[in-house]
């Protein structure tokens, strides 16, 4: 008796185990549950690992799995390897997936990337316009799709999660990371979170605010950032500091957070800068006390790359001080890219001798653990191979073509208003194409393009350059010239038609874009001189925000702000000879000098080369024939429908 008692209870023990073991790992438990149950079987050491980020080229499935890594990324130009096929970025990701998944509780990790202007560190991806032409736009619809487009690239290469999109409310264009930005004015960066519903999905009717949402294997979990203020820094210095009283703070960089959070948002980046001396990074009050306590996030908040590290100056010196002040101020997951060992032990210290309590570990788990049941990490750990077509789709390419067309912005056409130059004429008998910009894929995709600082050159990855988008769109029977820099004797000695001037900066990101003097890059202007003063032009800049354009405006007929287009140049010929019309609108203030700056919409001090909001407008092909057809000849409508009638009684006389 006593032995089968023995069975009975082993038994009961081993189906209540398993019962118990399949709460957190069951998909029909509500997410609140399931957490807290993976939560109690948690050790510290587990728990710790969960709120680290780290690099994969620093990563192997054995550093997963000794330290029950939570999460990983690629940071700019990370790659699998120098020509990683979409098929490699599966195979890498499922490598360190699978040592996540073979750790005692087996919790997936989650893969991150920056994403910003679609896939856009992966070879062949679809790059989208920057954000500072998409808000050029004012097209959310547009927006959303393009959210949707990247979400499925990204997913496609077995990565779940996007450091996109950038809510930044830039007000200073001496900034690098303008063109991260929707613009300098709040609306218009609120209403452009729509991307969020792109890249995660529609949140379903009735949904609690605040709480993460990601719809399915073809979402991705998104990041708005860089809280808070990022765009607001003194004189535009990168990682500077924002002096903002409590009201613009609140009116100006707060609102589209605010917008993010009631679309779901997954997660929010922490900011490099700081607001009004101190640390973002360090920042309590504003990442615990206002987003998590005020606006009710229950998404987790993400360092930037070491961005803790830089709360001390010079960054590290003070690394225990770094995450305590981090971890208290409420980031829950950090980026320590290469130091995670030593973040690892740092915590692991400070919560035994009680300095971070093991409430606050547990909020930031309970978080990152969040995010990752509800988009169904736990049951779709890995990827296949089923979405790679996604990757660079003639689909997602055509609404790239679409969103540079909408992005354009005309800002002078003709040297009279009775005498417009555009659309330009696809028949005529020479036509020169010149500049540094109108032949190089790198330089119109700008930073973040396959590299951290972007490239030069068209080999990197697929495109359309605007050039060969010009050749496409223009009549064969007429000749085109391509010259980077001619000479004035060169275009005195032939008989150009029209010139189209292709000029602007060269790529940059973060730092590395931060600029005194927004000048044109050489040999820009000296090209836009000699050319426009020998031949009738159109100049097209290519640039991440406003630069210096004024003094050359005498000399140029036409021109077009045509921003950071990404890979379909295709889209800037098909405007520029008016298969489509311009309609694109300023997202930011276009200065007359630097000295000028900061200047935005409503400052006292006001008196733009063209203001926001700003950009002349033509008509379609389709709208121009129209337009010059029957609706404005009425004496040939009367004679058709003269014509009709009496069709009409011949018929039914016949009959």
């Amino acid at each position: 008796m006593s032995l089968l008692w023995m069975v009975v209870l082993l038994w009961w023990l081993v189906v209540a185990t398993m019962a118990d073991d399949f709460l957190y790992k069951d998909q029909n438990q509500p997410v609140a549950a399931r957490v807290k149950d993976l939560l109690g079987r948690m050790t510290m050491e587990e728990k710790i690992g969960q709120m680290v980020q780290i690099e994969q080229l620093a990563a192997t499935p054995d550093i997963m799995r000794h330290y029950f890594i939570g999460s990983l990324l690629s940071g700019g130009g990370s790659v699998p390897n120098p020509h990683a096929t979409v098929v490699d970025w599966v195979d890498m990701v499922n490598k360190f997936q699978n040592a996540s998944l073979s750790t005692r509780l087996g919790i997936p990790m989650i893969y991150g990337i920056d994403a910003v202007h679609g896939h856009n560190n992966v070879i062949n991806a679809t790059i989208f316009p920057h954000n500072i032409g998409l808000g050029a736009t004012r097209d959310t619809d547009l927006v959303k799709r393009i959210g949707a487009a990247t979400a499925a690239e990204v997913r496609a290469t077995g990565i779940p999660y996007a450091f996109a999109p950038c809510i930044a409310v830039c007000r200073d264009p001496r900034w690098g990371r303008c063109y991260e930005s929707y613009g300098e004015d709040t609306k218009l960066v609120e209403s452009m979170t729509e991307i969020i519903l792109g890249l995660q999905g529609d949140i379903p009717e009735g949904s609690r605010l605040g709480v993460p949402y990601v719809a399915g294997k073809d979402k991705v979990a998104a990041c708005a950032k860089h809280f808070v203020a990022d765009g607001g820094t003194t004189h535009g210095i990168d990682e500077n500091n924002t002096v903002v009283n409590e009201h613009d703070l609140l009116s100006i960089h707060m609102p589209p957070y605010y917008d993010s959070i009631i679309k779901g948002v997954s997660t929010v980046m922490v900011s490099y800068s700081s607001l009004n001396g101190l640390r973002m990074h360090a920042n309590g009050d504003l990442i615990t006390g206002y987003l998590k306590g005020q606006l009710d996030f229950k998404g987790f908040v993400i360092s930037d790359w070491e961005g803790i590290d830089r709360i001390t100056s010079p960054p590290h010196s003070n690394y225990t001080y770094s995450v305590l002040a981090s971890i208290s101020a409420g980031i829950d997951l950090v980026m320590a890219p290469n130091n995670y060992v030593e973040f690892i032990n740092e915590l692991t210290s400070l919560v035994k001798n009680k300095f971070i309590s093991m409430d606050r570990i547990d909020d930031a788990v309970t978080r990152i653990l969040r995010v990752k049941f509800t988009m169904g990490l736990f049951e779709n750990p890995l990827a296949d191979y089923s979405m790679v077509n996604e990757v660079g789709s003639q689909a997602h390419r055509e609404i790239a073509r679409e969103a540079v067309r909408k992005s354009l912005v005309l800002l002078k056409n003709g040297k009279t208003v009775d005498d417009p130059m555009l659309p330009l004429p696809k028949m005529s008998s020479k036509v020169l194409v010149a500049g540094s910009h109108a032949d190089n894929l790198g330089y119109q995709c700008g930073g973040w393009t396959i590299g951290w600082q972007g490239f030069s050159g068209n080999e990197n990855t697929t495109g359309t350059t605007i050039l060969n988008g010009i050749k496409s769109a223009i009549d064969p029977i007429t000749e085109i010239t391509y010259m980077e820099n001619p000479n004035t004797e060169f275009l005195k000695s032939n008989n150009f038609s029209y010139a189209i001037v292709v000029v602007g900066e060269h790529p940059y990101t973060e730092v590395f874009g931060d600029s005194s003097n927004l000048t044109i890059a050489d040999p820009g202007p000296s090209i836009i001189t000699n050319v426009c003063g020998n031949v009738k032009c159109v100049v097209v800049i290519i640039s991440g925000r406003p630069v210096v354009i004024e003094p050359y405006m005498s000399v140029i007929d036409a021109l077009v702000a045509a921003w950071l287009p990404g890979t379909e140049g295709q889209g800037v010929a098909d405007v520029l000879f008016g298969d489509h019309g311009f309609t694109g609108k300023l997202s930011r203030t276009w200065f007359k000098n630097v000295d000028q700056l900061p200047m935005n919409i409503g400052d006292p001090h006001y008196d733009p080369l063209f203001p926001f909001g700003f950009g002349l407008t033509t008509k379609s092909m389709t709208e121009r024939s129209i337009s010059g057809g029957i609706a404005t000849r009425p004496f040939v409508l009367a004679i058709l429908v003269s014509v009709f009638i009496s069709l009409s009684l011949s018929r039914r006389h016949i009959a």
